[in-house]
């Protein structure tokens, strides 16, 4: 398996762009991005838990509910949510879609996001369909990434090649998210496509799965947005026999799609609102895979632990403490904490008590982009890890304003 260019386009049979069509008031922000198909496709999708729903998460579960889809239509600067007309709109996008490609409107994902409650209005992405479709390419990846991104300061596209009975395939996706990001799913915008052949209801299990081990350990802020949907489409273009429940190749595939999604939930934990450092919580030795997952989103949750983060301060009681009020049954007398980063490692917590330690030396780790949170539960073989980010003053700024 080898990480290759191409994003989204670079599976065999995908088509992407991006354009600005005047959703968003800077011309220079692409607003409206397509991804197309060349043939039907295997689909599924996992959406938002938070009970108010935008209108596009309605409209694609229908759509998709057959398992098919054909592209993925997506706006930014405007979520369609809490509107009175939104499920009309979305529909309205997969129509003017569908008929600018020759397609039923039924087989495509509908996405937005951006303000919440605010109306959409469908004039602007109608006036542009055309140019939409004339600028489809087999290398429009990075614009379609562009088109769906709102607070987001990094591009996060990412694609992988891997062999199936002797086939040459591949995985791409692309990424939006960088604030309202919390488990389970966030505000982010996942599109996953792929030339392997799989059946639809196997996609859809594994897609499930593989969320919960990755974009369902993210978080940001604490906060879980309304419009947040990962999907994928596989249009079995590499020529590889079906892949089906329980095969060796399921597994390859599983293995393939797990490099993607980790590569996009760091992308998008570090590129939180206001972030500069990336932080990946490593549960070891807990209780059970559950607790370790429990434990690892406490303390990235933790909004002490972020801002100690931020000041590059080794503060590890706020880890024991968060480990504490988790809701696991664990052992605190147990626990192990060090800190690592690619400036080095320091130990801090041993047996649940503090160790003599350098400060100087923590200081320099900690002031590294990417810090490693390396609990030991000492209880048992679950393991599992988080992500998420510092919090800054900035991310207050940017959130204070959003709206207007």
């Amino acid at each position: 398996m080898k990480f290759v260019e191409g994003g989204v386009c670079a599976p065999k049979g995908f088509k992407a762009a991006g354009i600005h069509c005047g959703i968003r008031k800077n011309k220079d922000k692409k607003d409206l991005s397509l991804i197309l198909s060349d043939t039907i496709a295997s689909a599924g999708a996992v959406y938002t838990t938070n009970l108010v729903k935008g209108a596009p998460i309605a409209v694609t579960k229908a759509n998709i509910s057959d398992g098919r889809a054909i592209g993925m239509i997506c706006n930014s600067g405007n979520a369609n949510t809490c509107n009175s007309d939104g499920i009309e709109i979305a529909e309205k996008m997969c129509q003017i879609a569908a008929e600018a490609t020759g397609n039923k409107a039924q087989d495509f994902i509908v996405a937005s996001t951006g303000v919440i409650g605010q109306p959409l209005s469908i004039e602007p992405i109608a006036a542009h369909m055309d140019e939409l479709v004339e600028s489809l390419s087999y290398t429009g990846s990075q614009d379609a990434a562009y088109g769906i991104m709102t607070t987001d300061t990094k591009l996060k596209e990412v694609a992988v090649e891997f062999e199936l009975g002797g086939k040459v395939c591949r995985i791409g996706g692309i990424a939006k998210g960088s604030g309202m990001i919390h488990p389970n799913m966030a505000t982010m915008l996942v599109f996953v496509t792929s030339d392997v052949a799989i059946d639809s209801s196997v996609l859809s299990k594994v897609l499930k799965e593989n969320a919960d081990d990755t974009f369902n350990m993210v978080s940001v802020d604490g906060d879980t947005s309304t419009n947040d949907m990962l999907s994928i489409m596989a249009n079995g273009m590499a020529g590889n026999d079906i892949i089906t429940e329980g095969t060796p190749e399921l597994e390859i595939f599983k293995e393939a799609l797990l490099e993607v999604t980790k590569y996009l939930s760091r992308m998008i934990a570090k590129d939180g609102e206001g972030a500069t450092k990336l932080l990946e919580c490593q549960v070891r030795n807990a209780a059970s895979v559950k607790d370790a997952k429990i434990l690892a989103k406490s303390v990235i949750c933790s909004s002490l632990v972020k801002a100690a983060m931020f000041g590059a301060d080794a503060n590890w009681g706020r880890i024991l403490c968060a480990l504490g009020y988790a809701g696991t049954d664990a052992d605190v007398t147990k626990i192990d904490v060090a800190f690592r980063s690619c400036a080095g490692a320091v130990r801090v917590c041993k047996n649940g008590s503090g160790i003599d330690f350098s400060e100087e030396i923590a200081k320099t780790v900690l002031t590294e982009d990417e810090i490693i949170i390396d609990v030991n539960m000492n209880a048992g073989n679950g393991n599992a890890t988080a992500w998420g980010c510092d919090l800054t003053y900035d991310y207050v700024k940017i959130n204070g304003d959003y709206r207007t």
